[in-house]
């Protein structure tokens, strides 16, 4: 018979799978407790959440949500960073906390229910925020619109000139 606090925990899983826009599976195993509570500050600071779980839990939500490919990474210690917002923003924090640390391991990633490799890592740490992205976006699409607009009032501005030169010669 499960016990109440795994069937608390199981909820909160099934619960963060539902909503979480990326999950990163790390192995924690070798940081000390003040390390572990920095990397937390950091990732509280930009609203994602950072939670050890069982194995055992997460592959019973990992089956239920048919992403059988990262049951090899639930070995060892396994704790999740988990994003509501913005997919990036925990690569980012992991990368530069890594460069201190050496740790903690990627083990897997999961990005808008897509399951990725640890190697992708590296590239999600370096590409930009989505609204950063959106940005560019608008600007590639805004100075194309603008050429045509330019291009399409130019006749009518020649137009308009010959009009009123026409009318001050009367």
């Amino acid at each position: 018979m499960p016990s109440k606090k795994n069937i608390a925990q199981l909820s909160d899983l099934k619960n963060i799978f539902s909503k979480a826009t990326a999950i990163y599976f790390t192995g924690y195993q070798g940081l000390n407790v003040a390390s572990i509570t920095n990397l937390r500050g950091s990732f509280f600071k930009n609203n994602i959440d950072y939670k050890v779980a069982k194995n055992s839990l997460l592959k019973i939500v990992i089956n239920e949500n048919n992403l059988s490919e990262l049951e090899n990474v639930l070995k060892g210690d396994t704790a999740i960073a988990i994003s509501y917002d913005e997919p990036v923003t925990p690569a980012k924090i992991l990368k530069e906390f890594i460069k201190d640390n050496d740790l903690p391991v990627i083990k897997g990633i999961i990005v808008d229910g897509k399951v990725m490799k640890a190697e992708m890592f590296e590239k999600l740490s370096k590409m930009d925020s989505k609204e950063a992205m959106l940005g560019q976006l608008v600007s590639m699409l805004n100075n194309p619109l603008q050429k045509l607009v330019s291009t399409l009032n130019s006749p009518m501005q020649n137009t308009l000139g010959i009009l009123g030169n026409l009318k001050n010669k009367s």
